[in-house]
């Protein structure tokens, strides 16, 4: 069984293809912070590994997770989000896929 968040799960099976990070408030991309959406296909797995961080839920449902180290969050593929960090912080994010 995978592991689950509020909006999806990363499906058994789904393997690890590329990660990126880590990120701190000073080196996380704008593109990011930015409303944007993983391709069909793809779930992300955000690890914090310090630090709080804002998950934000673009999607029709909207919302946030308030995350605190150490937290993992799973996004679905086309899910509209974004993520908020001033304060000291440290993300790595993993890009799955069946």
């Amino acid at each position: 069984m995978g592991l689950f968040t509020p909006r999806g799960r990363l499906p058994a099976g789904a393997s690890l293809y590329r990660t990126i990070g880590p990120f701190d408030s000073e080196t996380l991309p704008k593109g990011l912070r930015a409303e944007h959406r993983l391709k069909e296909g793809t779930w992300g797995l955000l690890n914090l590994d310090e630090g709080s961080l804002r998950f934000v839920w673009d999607d029709e449902l909207g919302g946030a997770d308030e995350l605190t180290a150490p937290a993992r969050l799973v996004v679905p593929p086309q899910v509209l989000h974004h993520v908020e960090g001033e304060g000291p912080f440290a993300l790595t994010i993993g890009f799955h896929r069946l």
